[in-house]
């Protein structure tokens, strides 16, 4: 026997939920007259994964500039970052300064 109710007919296509990605965030190295160049490229190396020919670049970037992106990461990893870089700095005592903001 035949479904003669047209609602059973119809087919709702089912809506494709995009996943949100979260907010990215830079991670700065900021220039100082003090902090040898060697550990900032150490640095760099250490904490972002970098080539040395990479963390080099940046290192330039930041001396020439006044600051430089490290890399691109939602906010918890790039506070972590960020937190890392300032404690092994600290450590080291070299006032070398990072920062986040938004990407």
């Amino acid at each position: 026997m035949a479904n003669t109710n047209p609602i059973g007919d119809v087919a709702i296509k089912p809506s494709v939920v995009k996943p949100q990605l979260p907010e990215m965030f830079k991670v700065l190295l900021l220039n100082d007259d003090y902090t040898p160049m060697e550990f900032v490229v150490e640095t760099i190396q250490r904490f972002f994964n970098k080539s040395r020919e990479q963390a080099t670049q940046i290192m330039l970037k930041v001396h020439t500039e006044g600051m430089g992106v490290c890399g691109v990461y939602p906010q918890d990893i790039a506070k972590t970052k960020m937190s890392q870089v300032l404690t092994h700095a600290k450590e080291a005592q070299h006032p070398l300064q990072c920062v986040v903001e938004p990407a």
